[in-house]
C-alpha cells in the first residue's frame, strides 16, 4: 500500500504503510496496480434504469374549476365529455364536485400534461372553453410533478 500525502506531495511519497495503521487524515491510499484491465467486471452492481436513457420531463398538473351553464346539467355526463374532449397528451387525474349556491356544483377537474409541450394548457383550455354545458372556468393551481 502506498500514501500520498494532499497536503505535501513532496514528503512520504513512496514509503509503504500498511492499511491497519491509516487513520483518518488527510491522506489518499493508493493501491499498487500490476496491469490496466480493459474490461471491468462488476457482479454486484444494479443498475435501476437505463443509462443511456434521458430521463423524462415532468409533467404538470393543472386544476381547473368548471362552472356548469344550467343547474340541471348531469356532472358524470359533463365528466365524460371534458375526458373525451381533452387532446391525446392530456389525461384527467381526478375530478373532485363543490356546492356553490342554489344547487348549482362546480367541477374541479385535475389535468395532466406534458412539460415538454409547449401551448398544451392553452390548447387544453380552448378546447374546453368550446363545450357548451361550460359556462365559465377558472384555474387554480399549476404545479409540476
Amino acid at each position: 500500500m502506498h500514501i500520498v500525502s494532499q497536503s505535501h506531495p513532496s514528503r512520504d511519497r513512496g514509503n509503504k504503510i500498511p492499511l491497519s495503521k491509516l487513520r483518518g487524515n488527510n491522506h489518499l491510499a493508493l493501491l499498487h496496480v500490476s496491469k490496466v484491465l480493459k474490461a471491468l467486471s462488476l457482479p454486484k452492481v444494479r443498475f435501476y434504469r437505463s443509462l443511456k436513457k434521458e430521463r423524462p420531463m415532468a409533467k404538470v398538473v393543472v386544476s381547473l374549476k368548471i362552472f356548469p351553464s344550467d343547474v340541471n346539467i348531469k356532472l358524470d355526463a359533463l365528466k365524460r365529455k371534458i375526458e373525451k374532449t381533452l387532446p391525446k397528451y392530456a389525461s384527467v387525474y381526478k375530478f373532485a364536485e363543490e356546492p356553490i349556491a342554489y344547487g348549482l356544483t362546480a367541477l374541479i377537474a385535475h389535468i395532466v400534461v406534458p412539460e415538454e409541450k409547449s401551448g398544451g394548457l392553452d390548447e387544453v383550455e380552448r378546447l374546453l372553453r368550446g363545450i357548451t354545458e361550460i359556462s365559465e372556468m377558472e384555474t387554480l393551481l399549476v404545479r409540476r410533478v
